[in-house]
């Protein structure tokens, strides 16, 4: 990455994490204020009983972040799908489906359209997981309830400032090594809520070694470590290759929330890309967007699912899993049962 960002999203990033820029502070301030007070009284809101909350019939578990994208969700989200279902519960997930096209809440499958049904839920499902997506948090629950009853736990990927959907548990993201930034509110930071907010949830999971500094107190404050996996062709799943051992000119390829984390592991991998090229999160991949002058192109797990209707042969995917404090395992599946235990009880 260049020392001076070229786009006016790079500039804002920047600005974000600790670049020196009195115009966008002169008109972001004003607006972050802003967004802070209604935040605040829409919280207020639902917590005071004057905006409903819809409570679906199985536990929920809201995996989110108050920072805007890149924290780990998605990887953190596979992995306690992974953990819950090893432990004897039928876990299945809802999405809001963004990047997506549909607009009625439905259940999402492995063959499904990117297009249609966004990127992490197709994700999600590829991986064997029960998925739907809905505009409505409650409207995905239902209907993911609905396709596979046998659904005893719900994950809302994405979910903690979706406070229409009641939920029993709360978890929140944290990257522990880009923190909070300015540790203001949109647009003049990365926040979608303050940082207090943490201290709320029922847990914190610290993405990394080390947890931010202004990170504040938490009983339950949990560690994450994303582990890559074996480079494999999109095309030849099969076939895999350690990333030094590519042959001639590499591209990186992302969009993600933080792609510099993904071009950053590429490096630690031993791999040192011709160029790297970031996407926004969500992006709507087409052929225009391979670069002509590589001969491999390495892309994310996330991105992998909007390429495969247009592999050219060239695509090459490093994935990551998240490695979870067995602390967080035990605690979040010991919860779940005596939740369920008190539901069914009742």
């Amino acid at each position: 990455m260049s020392d001076s960002p070229s786009t006016f999203a790079e500039r804002l990033q920047a600005f974000w994490h600790g670049r020196r820029d009195p115009w966008l502070a002169l008109w972001t301030l004003p607006l972050s204020w802003l967004f802070a007070a209604l935040a605040g009284l829409r919280r207020a809101a639902f917590a005071c009983g004057l905006l409903r909350r819809e409570r679906l019939p199985a536990p929920v578990v809201v995996v989110g972040n108050i920072h805007v994208g890149g924290a780990g969700k998605t990887p953190l989200t596979l992995a306690l799908l992974a953990e819950l279902r090893a432990a004897g519960l039928h876990p299945g997930v809802i999405s809001r489906g963004y990047g997506g096209a549909a607009r009625q809440a439905q259940a999402v499958h492995a063959h499904d359209d990117p297009a249609q049904v966004g990127d992490e839920p197709l994700l999600y499902a590829q991986a064997g997981f029960a998925v739907a997506i809905g505009r409505r948090r409650s409207e995905a629950g239902r209907a993911l309830l609905a396709a596979y009853p046998e659904v005893n736990v719900i994950l809302a990927d994405d979910g903690l400032q979706h406070y229409a959907l009641a939920r029993d548990i709360e978890l929140a993201v944290v990257d522990g090594g880009r923190g909070f930034g300015t540790g203001r509110l949109l647009p003049a930071g990365p926040l979608r809520e303050p940082v207090s907010r943490l201290a709320r949830v029922d847990a914190v999971v610290v993405n990394g070694d080390a947890a931010p500094p202004d990170l504040p107190a938490h009983p339950r404050c949990f560690h994450m470590r994303l582990q890559p996996g074996a480079l494999y062709q999109l095309s030849q799943p099969a076939r895999r290759c350690a990333p030094a051992d590519l042959p001639g000119r590499v591209v990186a390829l992302a969009g993600i929330g933080h792609p510099q984390r993904f071009f950053d592991t590429l490096r630690q991998q031993g791999l040192t890309p011709a160029r790297c090229l970031a996407f926004a999160d969500h992006h709507a991949f087409s052929a225009a967007d391979l670069p002509a002058d590589a001969d491999a192109v390495v892309i994310t797990s996330k991105d992998a699912v909007k390429w495969q209707a247009l592999d050219n042969g060239k695509l090459w995917v490093l994935p990551v899993t998240a490695q979870l404090d067995a602390g967080l395992v035990s605690w979040l599946v010991s919860t779940l049962k005596e939740l369920r235990h008190g539901q069914q009880a009742a």
